[in-house]
């Protein structure tokens, strides 16, 4: 059944090629809003917390901070309106899943930039 719904995902879901990132790193998310008949293109700048699942369930999750506010959101990898992603800056982090980045403030946020 697993190779059933494996072969699925590859055949049937469209991949868009997007740069290799993960924990750590600082994107910037384009991606198509649709208000009314109307559609624009918003980003979503900020750090990624981790990466989850395989294949067309993959997803990934973005923290900005918004003022003094902070702001994650969820993208799932196989989104029809994601249009592109920039990576900006390389991170240097030891965990795939960087949880403890929540409750960090001040210089203690701050992120190693990875030479590449």
């Amino acid at each position: 059944m697993e190779s059933l719904v494996k072969f699925v995902q590859d055949e049937f879901v469209s991949r868009k090629d997007f740069p290799e990132f993960g924990a750590g790193d600082t994107i910037t998310v384009y991606y198509e809003i649709k208000e009314g008949n109307k559609t624009r293109t918003q980003h979503f700048r900020g750090v990624v917390l981790q990466r989850r699942g395989t294949g067309s369930s993959e997803t990934f999750t973005i923290r900005k901070m918004s003022g003094s506010i902070g702001v994650e959101r969820i993208f799932p990898v196989n989104l029809p309106a994601l249009q592109k992603i920039e990576i900006n800056k390389k991170g240097k982090v030891r965990r795939a899943r960087i949880f403890y980045f929540r409750g960090l403030t001040g210089k203690k946020a701050r992120i190693k930039e990875r030479r590449h």
